[in-house]
């Protein structure tokens, strides 16, 4: 796929793949408290198109937006970073 315009990326965990071609996947960032200087975890859930049902639940995933596929999806899952240990 090629690298079309300045589009945001995150790296998230994959913690829902029950749909068919999407994925929830959540977020984490550290966030500096305005006041308080500490830093603080923020967390953020994505539906992310997954075309070929490769993500299972635990992978970590890079995602890049795009243009609404559905209501809720608004990102595509770029490439899986690592696959997540099954028992």
């Amino acid at each position: 796929m090629e690298k079309r315009g300045n589009r945001r990326e995150f790296t998230g965990t994959v913690v829902s793949d029950k749909m068919d071609k999407t994925v929830v996947v959540m977020v984490e960032r550290l966030v500096k408290h305005k006041l308080y200087k500490k830093y603080i975890k923020r967390r953020a859930k994505f539906s992310v198109h997954d075309e070929k049902n490769n993500c299972k639940t635990g992978d970590k995933v890079v995602i890049t937006e795009s243009r609404p596929l559905s209501k809720t999806k608004r990102w595509r899952v770029i490439n899986i970073v690592e696959k997540a240990v099954s028992l």
